[in-house]
């Protein structure tokens, strides 16, 4: 009994990882509308180009670098 107790806890214990991965930002331009914009996946540089070649922790560090890019900038 404790035995299948311990391994259905190490189960859901394992499956669990992928969620507790931490989430990272990148900073991209879409190469067509030349709009930036924080993006959950490393950009693939075709049809939306990285900007910062930095991934940030948070989506709240990702904004700030973007609104210090001066590509980003608004006109």
């Amino acid at each position: 009994m404790a035995r299948t107790v311990a391994i259905a806890i190490l189960a859901t214990g394992i499956a669990g990882f992928p969620a507790m991965a931490a989430e990272e930002y990148w900073v991209a331009r879409d190469a067509v509308s030349k709009q930036c914009e924080i993006v959950p996946k490393k950009p693939d540089g075709t049809l939306v180009v990285d900007l910062g070649k930095k991934k940030y922790a948070s989506e709240a560090e990702a904004k700030k670098a973007m609104e210090a890019m001066p590509d980003c900038k608004t006109k």
